[in-house]
């Protein structure tokens, strides 16, 4: 997609600012080379579906989170697998131990946890506990 496609989808933001880092961390993985090759035909359609699905998650989110949901309570494991799931329909396939990886992220990487944070403090905590907990119900599951 084109730099003024990208912006206009994610007000402002810019994704392909974190495109070389992006590249260095995983672009040795098959998971990033399933993103690319999945994002490179994308339109602006595609993009806004994506935003809205996942602006739909966080929602979701913030309403367990304000109403006092637990992480390991159903209702918040449920919104953890509706994340995992976005992740594995729009970029690659997102295997439960894959998405408590990128929970670790959402904590210990000061932009991951500042995107959380800026909409509730705790927030960030509170969703990776959830995808933990998601986790391991998951793994019982089998």
């Amino acid at each position: 997609m084109q730099p003024e496609v990208i912006s206009g989808v994610f007000g402002g933001f810019d994704p392909l600012e974190y495109r070389s880092e992006a590249e260095w961390r995983w672009g040795h993985t098959s998971a990033y080379k399933e993103s690319v090759r999945r994002t490179r035909s994308y339109t602006r359609e595609d993009w806004k579906r994506i935003q809205d699905e996942n602006i739909a998650v966080t929602r979701r989110m913030l309403a367990a989170f304000d109403s006092g949901v637990k992480p390991e309570d159903t209702e918040a494991m449920n919104i953890a697998e509706e994340a995992r799931r976005a992740i594995d329909r729009a970029f690659y396939a997102c295997t439960h131990e894959m998405h408590a990886t990128l929970a670790e992220a959402y904590v210990r990487d000061e932009r991951f946890r500042a995107f959380y944070d800026r909409q509730r403090e705790g927030l960030a905590a509170w969703f990776a506990a959830a995808i933990k907990a998601n986790r391991k119900r998951a793994a019982a599951e089998q």
